[in-house]
């Protein structure tokens, strides 16, 4: 059996089953890190013999008839900004690459309780700040499916270890499209929970200023629908060390069975082939026997402009020395031309941001109590070139309208998910959809009506 393309549920219910072992898994796992790792520079530190202990440990317990978790002998990849004991939390940064973790960050630590054995950590750019992946500590990570093409950001690794079949389940973090944008460059599913679904802290360092406490969070990158709603069960175990999460059920009650569908939400330009397959998936989601409806979506781009001046506040208060210390040249330029799309100068402006957060959840929660399921694209544009955003100035401005969807819904801090939808003209191509807080359970559920007959991403090795 090649772990690579079979999904976490069938590697748990053959491992249960003892029809193959969870150390045998793992050593497919790691083979295949060896196949395809250098060619995409995906996981950027490995531990192989700690994920063999962890592997026996698994195959000991089911031998011995003790319970095992969800994700039992599912091998997995964590993103080098959360903290696992024992390995630098680096978030690309060379100023980070001595700071070891002396505990697992609550989501790291949701994972092993769930029995996944974790294989290696997985790259990002530099403060995490990019819709691209590359740094001067970890290098630069390919997307495995077409290498001039990027494999997003910040969470690329992960996607691109998914994609490639490194490991079943990858996790990731979003504060602005940074799980979901990957998951549609790779070819993969990725999942933003709802803000506070998921506890996540990490003690290797202070805790972040209120931009990112309001907005990021983790989440799973997999090549499956079924994978992202295990991954998410194990992930949510609850964690009190963080102080925003919330103990909901993954399951809500019935709702409507009504989904808005926008193409252009907030008269974005959006791609001819992106606006084919909202269609077609809208069309899917019909003859399921819901009622969809193409409407006009509450503001979008008011969200966007939002988000990016709590996230520049941040960065200019807790990362501008660290910026010019580091010396990574793409962050640098990155984080410039940023700075141009906010005017957040002083503690009122934060204030009025976080006013304006709550007139626009407020009108989020509106339209959601009337359409519990909306249907929209991931981005205005196929998946970018890689390292356009380094490009000139123009590209920049192309990227950012491309992303309005991917910056303005962490704003409000509702569930978002990533569908592909297979690949247009030898790219990745998908539709996005979102949902009222903590109703993960519609997103995958429609999410799965919507993938049911897209092809497995085959990398290109």
């Amino acid at each position: 059996m090649e772990g690579w393309n079979h999904t976490a549920q069938s590697i748990v219910s053959n491992i249960k089953n003892n029809e193959i072992s969870a150390e045998e898994i793992t050593k497919n796992a790691l083979d295949r890190l060896d196949k395809v790792n250098p060619s995409i520079n995906a996981v950027v530190d490995r531990f192989d013999d700690e994920a063999l202990f962890e592997a026996k440990q698994i195959d000991l317990k089911i031998n011995s008839g003790e319970a095992v978790g969800v994700l039992a002998g599912v091998p997995v990849t964590v993103k080098v900004n959360v903290d696992q004991i024992g390995r630098a939390t680096t978030n690309g940064l060379k100023l980070q690459k001595n700071n070891i973790a002396l505990e697992d960050n609550p989501v790291v630590a949701n994972l092993r309780k769930a029995g996944a054995i974790i294989i290696g950590r997985t790259n990002t750019p530099a403060f995490s700040l990019r819709w691209f992946t590359r740094n001067s500590l970890h290098g630069h990570t390919k997307n495995p499916l077409n290498s001039t093409t990027t494999p997003g950001g910040s969470s690329g690794g992960a996607a691109a270890s998914v994609a490639a079949g490194i490991g079943a389940i990858g996790h990731g973090t979003d504060i602005a499209g940074s799980i979901r944008y990957p998951a549609y460059a790779c070819g993969v599913h990725g999942l933003r929970p709802s803000f506070g679904r998921i506890p996540a802290h990490n003690r290797s360092g202070p805790d972040r200023y209120i931009g990112a406490q309001l907005t990021a969070v983790s989440g799973p990158i997999a090549r499956s629908i079924g994978d992202l709603r295990l991954a998410l069960m194990a992930m949510s175990q609850p964690n009190f060390c963080d102080p925003w999460y919330v103990n909901m059920p993954l399951n809500g009650s019935d709702v409507p069975k009504r989904v808005a569908v926008c193409v252009s939400p907030d008269g974005m330009e959006v791609d001819l082939r992106i606006k084919t397959e909202i269609v077609k998936a809208a069309a899917k989601i019909e003859n399921s026997g819901w009622q969809v409806e193409e409407v006009e979506l509450p503001p979008l781009r008011a969200a966007m402009k939002n988000q990016l001046s709590l996230w520049m506040a941040e960065m200019k208060h807790g990362s501008a020395g660290a910026l010019e210390e580091e010396g990574d040249r793409d962050a640098i330029l990155v984080y410039d031309r940023l700075k141009h799309y906010c005017k957040t100068n002083c503690p009122s402006d934060v204030m009025e941001v976080l006013k304006t957060k709550a007139t626009l959840t407020r009108d989020w929660r509106r339209f959601l109590n009337d359409y519990p399921v909306i249907l929209c694209p991931t981005s205005g544009q196929l998946p970018f070139p890689d390292l356009l955003d380094v490009n000139v100035r123009s590209d920049f401005d192309k990227i950012i309208e491309a992303q309005v969807p991917q910056i303005g819904l962490p704003f409000m801090g509702m569930p978002c998910l990533s569908v592909t939808t297979g690949q247009v003209d030898a790219v990745p191509v998908g539709v996005q959809l979102i949902s009222r807080h903590y109703r993960e359970d519609l997103l995958l559920d429609i999410g799965e009506i919507i993938g049911q007959d897209v092809s497995a991403v085959t990398p290109k090795f």
